[in-house]
């Protein structure tokens, strides 16, 4: 009969063969995992590790108790409790994972798995609500509107050629300042293709390609052309001419400009791949088709993206559109109609 694996128990038996190992041995081993964890993390997810894992301890010291695993399920409970209804669950579920990490490092069971946690963290969802805040969309024609009134000075034509990456490609930020000059592939038609060597979704680079319309190329060519880029440098920049090495745009610049060519508070970098999707469901375009052109691996985000969209052409708005205007023609024809002894007396 065949075996399946468990992994929480082969975690368990881990933990128990590292516990009996001798001291030197398995300071070894954690002094290894480390070692191993920095390599096989981005840099950004250990900067965040290292920071959650510095709001646990700080919370633990302010309330007198000791922050180092391994930790009682009670005091992550009761963690889990003073963050409801200050932070939301999915940033309380990130630092769940920052205390479990931190007790794997050293090999010891993770409490965050304890019915008590658990229990809490279903309170707070109950208590507090579950949804997740979605960044508010902008669509391809405000976009067009708006790259329509920027000039042709040197920012212009960076911020132009930065809109258009965004609203054409529909990718992440992150994705966007890590574009050099010769991942633009030029395509008979004018259009061209991005390629995506490392995303969120693809950390080990098997790559991806994005969209680039023929408008788009022209306006990040011209900008190439105008900061005199070579093919190894980022494909956008800092708007600075004279910088002796050409610094990527950082992710947050990105969402500077957006809003500052928009002149809304409420967008960000994220704004045109949330508008691009409830474009695409306005247009009916299929879920699948939505998912290659942001490269998505679950269909769940961009259902969640075009929820609103999706809802006006539910089967019940359909029924309600097509019944209506049943109605209204039954009401037209009845209020147009005149009673045949009405018509003779008017002959």
């Amino acid at each position: 009969m065949k075996q399946t694996f468990n992994r929480e128990q082969e975690r368990l038996a881990t933990v128990v063969q590292v516990m009996k190992a001798p001291s030197e041995r398995k300071d070894q081993l954690i002094e290894e995992y480390r070692r191993r964890s920095e390599a096989a993390f981005a840099p950004s997810t250990l900067r965040n590790y290292r920071a959650m894992v510095r709001q646990f301890s700080d919370w633990c010291v302010l309330r007198g108790v000791d922050p180092v695993p391994p930790v009682d399920p009670q005091v992550v409970a009761s963690y889990v409790d003073d963050m409801g209804g200050r932070i939301r669950p999915t940033t309380i579920e990130l630092r769940l994972w920052a205390i479990s990490e931190m007790h794997r490092a050293a090999f010891l069971p993770t409490p965050c798995r304890h019915r008590l946690v658990e229990l809490s963290l279903k309170a707070v969802k109950r208590t507090y609500g579950a949804g997740i805040r979605q960044a508010a969309p902008l669509g391809k024609k405000e976009i067009l509107e708006v790259i329509a009134s920027l000039g042709n000075t040197r920012i212009e034509l960076r911020d132009k050629a930065a809109l258009w990456v965004a609203t054409d490609s529909w990718c992440r930020a992150s994705e966007i300042v890590a574009l050099r000059v010769r991942d633009l592939i030029r395509q008979p038609d004018g259009t061209s293709l991005l390629f995506i060597r490392r995303s969120k979704t693809d950390p080990y680079g098997q790559g991806a390609y994005a969209f680039l319309s023929g408008q788009g190329t022209t306006a990040v060519l011209k900008w190439v052309r105008t900061a005199n880029l070579s093919l190894d440098d980022p494909l956008l920049t800092k708007s600075q001419s004279g910088a002796n090495r050409m610094t990527p745009m950082h992710p947050a610049t990105l969402s500077r400009i957006i809003k500052r060519c928009t002149g809304r508070d409420d967008l960000s970098a994220h704004s045109t791949r949330v508008g691009g999707v409830q474009d695409a469901f306005r247009l009916g375009c299929d879920l699948s088709s939505i998912m290659v052109a942001g490269r998505w691996t679950s269909p769940e985000m961009p259902a969640r993206y075009g929820r609103r969209i999706l809802a006006s052409q539910s089967a019940a708005a359909v029924v309600s559109e097509a019944f209506g205007s049943a109605r209204m023609s039954n009401t037209t024809e009845v209020d147009g109609a005149q009673p045949s002894e009405q018509r003779k007396e008017e002959r």
